[in-house]
């Protein structure tokens, strides 16, 4: 056998014959006492069931550690799927949205009541938990192509049925644990027993799969009231049944059948109606409303909200005045910095708060004003040479990452604004047990975007999303319950009319790059879609705003 060196954890290298297991290297537990759930081998994160059959470097992974806490949780997952599949055959386990560490879950039960789904959420429990007690393995299998459609067709999983439907692989990788097989699509633990910290919590028509925390990998924290979210769940969930394409598989028929724009025009009226809804609210609402305030993570979708609200704001006999808050950034001299010393942009404080809340004032009281702009070449803001004052039935819609933090307009009464949260919430899954998070969303969004409007390589654009993910936790997540409207901008169609666009970037992010491990990910799931042309995305769409095109001014 060919000899092949591991180092492992910066331990001195071994020698092993190629074709090891790299469960028969690693250690069981981390020196933090952590269990190991998988590893990175040369900058992706494999299974512990893998076998290694070139020079490798390890570093182990464990629930402390942003890729195994992704393995865990996937995991769990999968096992949940097992549990539902064998108590309830008929109806499909569907793995929702994330709700703070956890995910929320559906079962298809016929109508129920409230304690009647908590009596079938404990037996899903129940069943999960004695398959941990168990500590079955969890292997990979490499099947025929006509072997797997021959397998989910048998077990009645339809969605597995759909996604390989449209390829055409000579074999399939399975995962399977006992008799249960599932489409593999990520990297699981190798054993049931390491996957003891779990709950699950009614909740909604569904429950919460509740997982720890890389900061707290000991523990189940109570999980955070998140009411307003279920309910764009509840709202995007009963959509999605009604337009019947829920999951990739069901979307790629569509593309193949030349169905996809009716698809694509059906959500971008829901779009519209929501933001009209929306528009309604902010007239109707005593005392009058004087400042609208939209914020989201990034690529949310802001800009493009803001200018669609603005013209159902005119229908209504509004006269709307769009603020950037980017005009009143301080500039580089005055801007805070992070831990690291380098500046930091999402700070609040890099804005100039009392210039923008004088302003602002200014403004709700008649009066005209200079306002302030910034030169992103010199970094340097600078007054306009032109008044600026509220026509007659004014408004003013400024968006921006800080809108809802009360400090932002500090100086605005609250009865006078009304506070808008934007997120991309899909309802479509990749199929039951996989779902496309905000997250893939909006980087995949951001890949496109940066490139196509800024010359950013995909290479450039992940380095940066982490300084941007830290940025939202701080600045963004904690707000989002002062909302008084959310709007969901999420188009389940996008994926498809991003892929050609986003997959040559990714595939530029090379093995040796710490990046190639997010880039391979994201190529994975893209792999699922079939590409459907921008021909169909309306001139006016959020989507337009990232692969360009559109008639809205930017």
């Amino acid at each position: 056998m060919k000899a092949i060196t591991i180092t492992y954890n910066g331990n001195p290298p071994i020698t092993v014959s190629a074709g090891t297991l790299i469960r028969d290297i690693v250690p069981s537990v981390d020196t933090n006492g952590l269990p190991v759930l998988g590893v990175i081998a040369n900058n992706m994160v494999l299974s512990l069931n893998e076998t290694l059959n070139t020079d490798t470097t390890l570093t182990t992974l464990t629930l402390a550690d942003e890729q195994g806490w992704t393995i865990y949780r996937a995991s769990l997952s999968f096992l949940l799927a097992k549990a539902a599949h064998e108590l309830f055959p008929t109806c499909e386990c569907r793995v929702r949205n994330s709700i703070g560490p956890g995910l929320y879950c559906t079962v298809g039960w016929p109508s129920l009541a409230e304690q009647d789904i908590a009596v079938n959420v404990q037996k899903l429990k129940v069943a999960m938990a004695e398959m941990v007690q168990h500590d079955l393995p969890i292997t990979y299998d490499i099947v025929s192509y006509e072997g797997a459609v021959n397998c989910f067709r048998e077990t009645q999983q339809t969605d597995k049925l759909n996604l390989l439907e449209h390829r055409n692989p000579p074999t399939v990788c399975m995962t399977c644990c006992g008799e249960f097989r599932d489409l593999s699509q990520t990297s699981l633990v190798p054993r049931t027993g390491l996957l003891k910290l779990f709950d699950l919590v009614p909740q909604a028509e569904g429950f919460v799969l509740n997982v720890p925390s890389t900061s707290s990998p000991n523990e189940l924290k109570p999980l955070s009231p998140y009411e307003r979210l279920f309910d764009v769940y509840r709202e995007h969930i009963a959509w999605g049944k009604i337009v019947g394409i829920t999951t990739v598989g069901q979307l790629n028929q569509a593309i193949l059948e030349r169905r996809a724009s009716d698809f694509v025009q059906t959500i971008e009226a829901l779009h519209e109606r929501k933001l009209a809804q929306i528009a309604d609210r902010i007239v109707n609402q005593q005392p009058r409303v004087k400042l609208v305030l939209l914020a989201g993570p990034s690529s949310a979708g802001k800009t493009t909200t803001a200018k669609r609200l603005i013209t159902h704001l005119r229908v209504s006999g509004l006269n709307p005045l769009l603020i950037s808050t980017d005009n009143y950034f301080l500039g580089d001299e005055l801007n805070p910095k992070d831990d690291q010393g380098n500046l930091d942009y999402e700070h609040i404080e890099a804005m100039d708060l009392p210039r923008l809340n004088s302003d602002l004032s200014r403004l709700m009281k008649g009066e005209a004003v200079k306002m302030r702009s910034f030169n992103f070449k010199t970094k340097s803001g600078f007054d306009q040479d032109q008044y600026t004052r509220l026509f007659p039935n004014g408004i003013i819609v400024m968006e921006g990452i800080h809108s809802l933090n009360p400090r932002l307009t500090a100086d605005v009464p609250r009865e006078e604004k009304f506070l808008i949260y934007l997120n991309t919430l899909t309802q479509l899954g990749i199929d039951s047990s996989n779902r496309i998070s905000t997250n893939d969303t909006r980087i995949i969004r951001r890949l496109v975007r940066d490139y196509q409007q800024r010359n950013r390589s995909a290479l450039q654009t992940l380095r940066l999303w982490k300084s941007v993910a830290r940025g939202e936790q701080r600045w963004i997540y904690p707000f989002q319950n002062l909302a008084d409207a959310v709007f969901n901008s999420a188009l389940d169609y996008e994926l498809a009319v991003l892929k050609p666009f986003a997959s040559p970037l990714l595939n530029q992010v090379k093995s040796w790059d710490p990046e190639y491990i997010e880039a391979r990910r994201l190529s994975g799931m893209l792999h699922n879609f079939s590409a459907l042309s921008p021909n169909v995305v309306p001139s006016d769409s959020i989507l337009r705003e990232t692969i360009g095109n559109s008639i809205l001014e930017y």
